[in-house]
């Protein structure tokens, strides 16, 4: 809440029509602007969260600007 984020995806079916399938898991947040995504991502708030995450999972974290 506090960095404007809405969840647009959090996984749920879909099928891969073309290439491979290198997400088994999907996750896609929408923020006001590029600058307040990196904020969240370098938030003092979300370290636990990412801490915990990189611990205990593999994976890829893709920061877009202009989508």
């Amino acid at each position: 809440k506090k960095y404007d984020g809405e969840y647009l995806v959090r996984n749920g079916e879909y099928q891969v029509v073309e290439g491979d399938d290198n997400f088994p898991r999907l996750v896609i947040i929408k923020f006001p602007t590029y600058e307040r995504a990196l904020e969240w991502y370098h938030s003092d708030e979300y370290k636990p969260v990412k801490d915990i995450r990189l611990q205990n999972s593999e994976g890829s974290n893709i920061i877009i600007k202009g989508i």
